[in-house]
C-alpha cells in the first residue's frame, strides 16, 4: 500500500474545489470487500511550486504499544485504513492533462477509471476519443466539476488517476527538543507551531477549527481568534475518497480497528462516512500480528492511506484532546 500522487490543472479546465461526491463510486470500484472492524475510520501547465524549507531528517515513529481495539464511541461503518483497497496499485496519469485525440497509457488509465465508475462501456484502447469524451463529459456533470471533457487536476483526482502533488508539500525544519505548540503540546518530527507554521490556505474557513488540505498533506490547529495552535504533515489518502468541503468530528474511537482487520489504528477522530467506510485522523496504524508500524514519521507528507489521515504519534496525541465530537474540520 505504499504509492503516492502531483499538482495543477490545465489552462481550460479551471480548478474547482466545490465539494464533490466522489467517495462511493471511487470507493465502489476500489473495494469488493465490506469488512468487519470495532469502530468507523485529493493541465497542461504545471503550477509553480510551494516554498520549502528545510526537510525534516528521517525520524522513526515512536514506538506504540496498541492494546486490544476498545472504541470509546461507536459507528456503522468501518474505518478505511490499514492496507490498500485494492489488490493492484492505482493506473495514474503520466501526462498532466488529456483531451480528445489523445494516445497513449494515460488514456488507458482514464479509460479503465471511467469503466469503473460506471461512466464508460467501450474497450480500453488508449485513445481518447468521442466516447471516451462524452464518458468524461458525463462524470464531471455527475460529480459537479467543470464540464469541458477535458482531464486535468481536478477530474483526475476524482476519478482517483492524478499522478504524485509532492512539489505541494512544505517541509519544516525538526523543531528543537523540548518544543511545544501554542497549548502547550510537545511538538513531532514533522510539526510547527505559530508563526513558525507554514500559513493557512486562503478559504479555509474561520473560527476556531481543523484545517486539511490534500495537495499539501498538511493540517492546521487553528484557534478562534485565528492563530495556528499547530501545523503538522500528514499521509492522507490515495484515493479520491476525502471528500472537501466543511465538516466536523462527529466520532471517536481511543483505539479501532482497520476496515480489514489488519490494522490497530490509535485515537481515531472521524470527520467523514463514506458509503463503505469512515475516514478520520488517526496515529501512524499499527499491524496487528506484530505492533510495528506501516510507515515512518519521516514518510508523513506522501498519501499512503486508504482514506484516513495518518499522524505522528505526538500530532495524534493533540488531535484526539483538541478535536472533541462538533469540532468543524475543513477540508480543501
Amino acid at each position: 500500500m505504499n504509492d503516492p500522487q502531483l499538482h495543477p490543472t490545465d489552462a481550460p479546465h479551471r480548478l474547482d474545489r466545490r465539494p464533490v461526491v466522489v467517495a462511493g463510486v471511487i470507493a465502489t470500484a476500489l473495494c469488493a470487500v465490506v469488512a468487519f472492524t470495532s469502530g468507523g475510520d485529493a493541465s497542461g501547465k504545471v503550477a509553480a511550486a510551494a516554498p520549502t524549507t528545510t526537510a525534516a531528517p528521517a525520524v522513526l515513529a515512536a514506538p506504540v504499544v496498541a492494546a486490544a481495539p476498545a472504541a470509546t464511541d461507536s459507528t456503522d461503518v468501518p474505518d478505511l485504513d490499514g492496507s490498500d483497497l485494492t489488490a493492484t496499485d492505482s493506473c495514474l496519469m503520466k501526462v498532466l492533462t488529456l483531451r480528445i485525440g489523445d494516445t497513449n497509457d494515460s488514456v488507458s488509465c482514464l479509460q479503465q477509471a471511467l469503466v469503473d465508475g460506471g461512466f464508460y462501456s467501450g474497450a480500453v484502447t488508449g485513445q481518447f476519443d468521442a466516447a471516451t469524451f462524452d464518458a468524461v463529459e458525463a462524470m464531471q456533470a455527475d460529480r459537479d466539476l467543470f464540464v469541458d471533457g477535458v482531464v486535468g487536476r481536478e477530474t483526475a483526482i476524482s476519478l482517483g488517476i492524478w499522478p504524485d502533488e509532492a512539489s505541494f508539500v512544505v517541509r519544516t525544519p525538526k523543531p528543537p527538543s523540548g518544543a511545544v505548540d501554542l497549548m502547550g503540546f510537545p511538538l513531532s518530527s514533522v510539526a510547527s507551531a505559530g508563526d513558525d507554521a507554514p500559513p493557512l490556505p486562503p478559504d479555509s474557513g474561520s473560527g476556531r477549527r481543523l484545517v486539511y488540505d490534500r495537495a499539501g498533506q498538511r493540517v492546521w490547529a487553528v484557534g478562534k481568534d485565528g492563530e495556528i495552535i499547530r501545523s503538522w504533515l500528514v499521509s492522507g489518502s490515495k484515493y479520491s475518497n476525502e471528500l472537501p468541503g466543511t465538516h466536523e468530528v462527529y466520532s471517536r474511537s481511543e483505539m479501532s480497528t482497520a476496515w480489514n482487520g489488519k490494522a490497530y489504528l490509535p485515537k481515531m477522530v472521524r470527520w467523514l462516512k463514506t458509503d463503505i467506510g469512515a475516514i478520520g485522523f488517526h496515529s501512524i496504524p499499527l499491524h496487528v500480528d506484530d505492533n510495528s508500524p506501516y510507515q515512518t514519521e519521516a514518510e508523513l507528507g506522501s498519501r499512503l492511506s486508504g482514506g484516513c489521515q495518518r499522524q505522528a504519534k505526538r500530532d495524534a496525541d493533540f488531535v484526539w484532546e483538541f478535536a472533541q465530537v462538533g469540532t468543524p474540520v475543513v477540508v480543501i
